[in-house]
This record gives C-alpha cells, structure tokens and sequence, in this order.
C-alpha cells in the first residue's frame, strides 16, 4: 500500500460521520472567495472597506469549514434543504414568468389574498375572476 493510499484511507475515516462538502457549503466557499476578491480590488481605495470584507469572507470560511466537519447530520442537512427549497422556488418562478410572458393567449393576474396566480383568455373584456383557492374577486380587463 502506498503513501497516498494510506493518507486517502486516513482521510476517509476521519471523515466518516461528518457531513462533508454539500451545496450550502460550496456556495458559502465561493462567495467567500468572491468577497476576497472584492476586498483585493477595494483595499487600496477604500482600506476599512477592504479589510471589513476581507473578514466577512474570512468568516465565511470558517462557517464553511464548520459545515464540513460538522458532525451533526440532522442539522446541517436541514439547513442545506431549506437551501435547495429557497433555491428551487427562485429558479421555478423565474421559469414560470418566463412561460407567463411567452403565453399571448392569455392573461395572469395575482390575488391579493392568497397570491395565486390565475390564468383568463385573452379578450373576454372586462371581467370579475373568483380565486379559486380563496374566493376572493378580481376585477380586471383582459
């Protein structure tokens, strides 16, 4: 068995029950190296703004760091899914807008109550829509 081998199998063990790199942390790594390079480039004009970020990201390192050595699974996997679910409902409502608009064969509007979004043709004039999920009434023209 070789050197590197040994140092792998090493590595491996100490980082058995350990939550290891998820996308929470790697987000958290690449924007810490985002703020350093900001910090670079602002340093020399504004040094107090430079230094200020230099120590947010490195904070964020170390949080990031936390997050990997962190034995507490149920925790930090909560934290990373309540990422994801934040991320994915960004990503599917910019998506939906995007097919909203592309839709010319009808209108959307919002309620104000619930903030569904409800869908009428195009062309109807002047209507009164009743929100299906809370029955509130819209009153717009298509």
């Amino acid at each position: 068995m070789g050197v590197f081998q040994k140092i792998g199998n090493a590595l491996a063990r100490f980082m058995y029950g350990r939550n290891g790199v998820d996308q929470l942390s790697l987000v958290i790594v690449v924007g810490s190296l985002v703020l350093d390079l900001i910090s670079m480039l602002v340093a020399p004009h504004l040094l107090w703004l430079g230094n200020a970020l230099y120590l947010v990201s490195i904070a964020a390192w170390v949080y990031a760091l936390f997050r990997i050595f962190s034995r507490n699974l149920t925790k930090r996997r909560g934290e990373n899914q309540r990422w994801m679910s934040w991320i994915w409902r960004m990503k599917s409502s910019q998506q939906g807008a995007r097919a909203r608009h592309a839709d010319k064969a009808h209108k959307y509007f919002t309620c104000k109550n619930c903030k569904t979004i409800c869908r009428v043709p195009v062309g109807k004039g002047k209507i009164i829509i009743t929100c299906p999920k809370c029955g509130a009434q819209i009153h717009a023209k298509t």
